[in-house]
């Protein structure tokens, strides 16, 4: 499974920003796909993940103003980010969890960073 992430960049605090991720590849139609974030001397966090029936999970300080998404006919994963705050700086990695024949294998993409301004 191979996973490209999207949409990263530099944004004021208070903007927002979408990123995406597409999985392409040996795709089990039971998986989960989600976003996990580091910053620099930190190590890396669930943001949010998505499973292949909808089944949400968000980290408690990313409620209310992060929303993930997917489509599962392209197998892409979204994260829609708003009211950006400078802490929330980190590169943002897309990870991609089979839960058919390969139970529990894990698919890192190569992340992409988010830079917010204060």
């Amino acid at each position: 499974v191979q996973l490209q992430a999207s949409g990263g960049g530099l944004v004021p605090a208070g903007g927002s920003l979408k990123l995406s991720c597409a999985a392409s590849g040996s795709i089990s139609g039971i998986n989960a796909m989600g976003w996990y974030r580091q910053a620099p001397g930190t190590e890396r966090k669930l943001v949010a993940d998505i499973n292949s029936g909808g089944t949400i999970t968000y980290a408690d300080s990313m409620k209310g103003r992060f929303t993930i998404s997917r489509d599962n006919a392209t197998n892409t994963v979204y994260l829609q980010m708003s009211s950006l705050k400078p802490e929330d700086t980190a590169v943002y990695y897309c990870r991609y969890t089979d839960y058919g024949d390969d139970y529990g294998m894990d698919h890192w993409g190569k992340g992409t960073q988010v830079t917010v301004s204060s």
